[in-house]
């Protein structure tokens, strides 16, 4: 019987029922064909997966038409699930693999309603059973997709990651620390300097001039120097490097100081290092006054030009320089006084400050052999400190108590600038008349009245026109009295219709043109109203003794307080000068000149420099016309002047130097010079006078400057009283806030170096937001100052430092590090802000 059941259940899986009655009949092949429902279509897909639940007979049964099965009968008739033969299962494999269903066969026996339920489940059964594989199958192409793509992108990682180590690893093996917080690629010519916490701060790109296939070779040891590190790139350069470090007194602060020194070994070679600025690699400052005076001065562009003074818009750089720039993340840099350097700036489309040393022409006709580029780079943990550090600490060297009373003089009283563009305007009277005017006002402080070349009759003749002061003596008496003192403008030129022209050619006392050894030819120039003139040689050691004598007997004949020195820029030299002595450049000149009047002569001011000049000397801003463009050039030129080097800074006059109208062409520059001072018909035509708004925006500026300086006095606007009241209110300012602030600071940097008008970042080094301030500034550390630089606004953006500041204009008080947006500042109004102690509360 189990053996029977075993049958029967054997019978139940793997054979067919056939109808009724034919059990006892003999095996036959059977070929079952598809319903309507299962109908197969070219393609290999089926019309339907629906199941027919109708009887099978031989002219419907449901097998593939090439299949054929040899069924045994069982004994009694009954509704069977059919799982088909290995045969048959090769074959629903190969129709599964054509993307087909398997076919299934019922029983059309009556048996089939007594066996519905148990039908039911055998084809779910093998519905599960067939369908199963047919879904592993359909998932194994995707499957095997994406395990190339993975094999793919693991074999391309691999790639990538041995392409990196590679060129990491050459990289590292290249760039060498060869001394403390510094890297050099010598193969690449890359310098990248580290901070203490190993944080990148500077970038530069050294020799970029040569030939990147070239190979760099330790040098040979003749050419060695003790301490430093020598690379040679044969035939074409070498460079020295070398390094020091500095303790700050009484801090663990310390001070790296790096120095390149390139020598070219060829007339080809060109000697240029960049260093990268901008917002990633720091905000570079310093150099000079640009062309639209940039600050930072990666917002300006300056071609690659002769670092020498020049007239801004003929040349690239202002009457006031220093081989000096420094970046906001503790980077400085300084040039040797004896390169023959060229500076650009994001020039050739290039973020990037680049230096050169160039022999030419001109500016460093002089210098022999092949060119030397030497400076150094020196960093420390914020450029505040980095500043203080490098700042030069020799003000007080030789200087006097009375030297101090002078500056202290010059911040506290008006300088009164008498300079008319018609020479005949200036005469005794007229000088007279203005002090007079400044008197009858009330409420201004006498200062020093400082008169343009004018006083003579052509420049070079160091004595007064006999013809306009004819009683000189007496009205300076006068003056005196009055309280005013008298400073008079002294140039190295001396006019070819000058008396002393013909004795100074006599004597030899002027430059020769170059190629004269023969025969002594004096070069000649022009310069303001001297059409043709020469130039002193201040090499010569019978020139200053010349020009002492004409000089003491100018002043023993009208008591002359004073001097201010008009030595114009390097462009002013002759084309072709050749001194008895060579200097290192054009500009050297201004240091010796300066030098060497105020060790016997009180100087209180100069036109232009390259180093800074002895204490009480101060430094005059360019002159600048009446717009509003130039209001605009004040502060970025004199936190550029501060910064590098000079503290003591005279500005301009208040309202400009002249008033721009038709520009007058000529050879060199298009150029307006219509004089602004008492000259011009002693102004009665308002016209003739700077534009009201400014002249009031102008004067609110000034007041919180080293030294105010007026032209045109307030009064002269007689139809606007405004102007005069507003000029009495900032007057007592003046007095009261400004100047107390401005002489403690005047010691400070006496001792230290530092500039009197600061930077923001100077407060706090550490806020990128001062780094970018361009419109605002503070005297020393206790005022703000923001004042409105554009027509027709009365309201502006004001950032503060961090700390508590007290409002200058409503005494309120506001919390720092932080932006006052649509700050309102009326027309009789400035921003400033005051400084107030940390643990104020409010």
């Amino acid at each position: 019987m189990e053996e029977g059941r075993e049958c029967g259940r054997l019978d139940r899986r793997n054979s067919i029922s056939l109808p009724a009655g034919l059990d006892s009949m003999e095996p036959i092949e059977y070929t079952p064909q598809l319903t309507p429902e299962r109908v197969r279509h070219a393609d290999g897909y089926e019309t339907s997966d629906t199941f027919s639940d109708g009887g099978i007979s031989e002219g419907d049964s449901s097998a593939p038409e090439s299949e054929s099965a040899k069924m045994p009968l069982p004994n009694r008739v009954r509704k069977k699930s059919v799982m088909p033969s290995s045969h048959m299962m090769s074959k629903i494999e190969v129709d599964q693999d054509n993307r087909s269903d398997t076919t299934e066969l019922t029983d059309p026996s009556p048996g089939n309603s007594i066996t519905s339920v148990n039908s039911i489940s055998s084809l779910l059964k093998e519905k599960l059973m067939m369908t199963l594989p047919k879904a592993l199958k359909r998932r194994k192409k995707p499957k095997e997709y994406k395990l190339r793509g993975f094999v793919a992108m693991l074999f391309l990682s691999i790639v990538f990651l041995v392409g990196f180590a590679h060129v990491y690893y050459h990289q590292q093996v290249l760039q060498r620390a060869y001394f403390d917080k510094i890297r050099f690629n010598k193969e690449e010519r890359i310098l990248r300097l580290y901070n203490s916490e190993g944080v990148e701060i500077a970038l530069g790109y050294l020799g970029v001039e040569l030939p990147s296939t070239d190979r760099v070779y330790h040098c040979l040891e003749q050419d060695q120097e003790d301490g430093k590190v020598c690379l040679e790139w044969m035939h074409r350069a070498r460079l020295y490097l070398s390094y020091k470090e500095e303790k700050s007194k009484g801090k663990e602060q310390g001070f790296r100081c790096y120095t390149l020194t390139w020598e070219s070994l060829s007339t080809d070679t060109r000697l240029v290092d960049c260093f990268e600025n901008g917002q990633f690699h720091g905000h570079w400052y310093g150099g000079g006054r640009t062309l639209g005076m940039a600050w930072p001065v990666e917002l300006g562009k300056v071609e690659m030009a002769p670092f020498v003074t020049g007239y801004i818009g003929t040349h690239r750089w202002g009457s006031v320089l220093k081989r000096y720039f420094i970046n906001s993340r503790g980077v400085a840099i300084s040039i040797d006084p004896q390169t023959p350097l060229y500076v650009s700036i994001n020039a050739e489309e290039k973020t990037r400050l680049c230096l050169e040393a160039r022999h030419d022409d001109f500016a460093y006709v002089t210098h022999k052999g092949l060119p030397k580029l030497n400076y150094s780079v020196c960093t420390s943990s914020n450029m505040k400190l980095l500043h203080s550090f490098l700042s030069e600490k020799s003000l007080w060297d030789g200087a006097k108590q009375s030297d101090l009373e002078v500056i202290n003089k010059l911040v506290e009283e008006p300088v009164w600038q008498i300079a008319p563009a018609d020479t005949k305007s200036l005469t005794e009277t007229a000088i007279l008349n203005y002090t007079e005017d400044v008197i009858s006002l009330g409420f201004l402080r006498q200062g020093h009245v400082l008169i343009n070349e004018k006083w003579q009759n052509h420049v070079g003749d160091l004595t007064m026109d006999p013809k306009r002061f004819p009683t000189m003596n007496e009205t300076i008496d006068i003056i005196h009295r009055r309280g005013f003192k008298i400073a008079l403008t002294v140039q190295p030129f001396v006019a070819t219709e000058s008396a002393n022209f013909a004795a100074a050619v006599q004597q030899g006392l002027l430059i020769n043109e170059r190629g004269g050894e023969f025969r002594k030819v004096p070069a000649l120039t022009s310069y303001k109203s001297a059409p043709s003139a020469g130039m002193f040689d201040i090499t010569n050691n019978n020139t200053f003794p010349w020009i002492h004598e004409k000089l003491r007997f100018l002043n023993k004949s009208y008591q002359i307080d004073a001097f201010y020195l008009d030595m114009g820029t390097a462009y002013d030299m002759p084309q072709y000068y050749q001194l008895q002595q060579n200097l290192t450049n054009p500009d050297h000149y201004k240091t010796i000149f300066t030098n060497k009047l105020h060790g016997v002569w009180r100087v209180i001011g100069v036109s232009g420099a390259i180093a800074r000049p002895p204490a009480p000397i101060f430094v005059s801003l360019p002159t600048l016309p009446s717009t509003w463009e130039s209001l605009q050039l004040i502060i970025p030129t004199i936190l550029t002047y501060g910064i590098v080097g000079y503290p003591f800074l005279m500005p301009g006059p208040v309202g400009g130097d002249y008033l721009p109208e038709e520009p007058v062409q000529t050879k060199a520059t298009t150029v307006t010079m219509d004089g602004l001072g008492i000259g011009d018909l002693r102004i009665t035509d308002e016209s003739k006078l700077p534009d009201k708004e400014l002249y009031m925006r102008w004067l609110q500026l000034a007041t919180f400057l080293p030294v105010i300086r007026y032209s045109h006095l307030p009064s002269e606007y007689k139809t606007d009283e405004t102007i005069l009241e507003q000029a009495k209110i900032l007057t007592t300012l003046r007095i009261e806030t400004v100047n107390p602030i401005l002489t403690k600071y005047t010691r400070e940097a006496l001792d230290s170096g530092v500039p009197l008008i600061r930077p923001l970042w100077m407060l706090d080094p550490s806020d990128s937001a001062c780094h970018v301030v361009v419109d605002e500034f503070s005297i020393g550390e206790e005022i703000i100052v923001a004042p409105i630089l554009s027509n027709g606004t009365y309201e502006r953006e004001v950032y503060l430092p961090a700390g508590v500041w007290k409002d200058g204009i409503d005494a309120s008080l506001r919390k720092g590090s932080r932006w006052l947006h649509s700050y309102k500042v009326n027309i009789n109004k400035i921003a400033y802000f005051i400084k107030m102690p940390d643990n104020t509360r409010f």
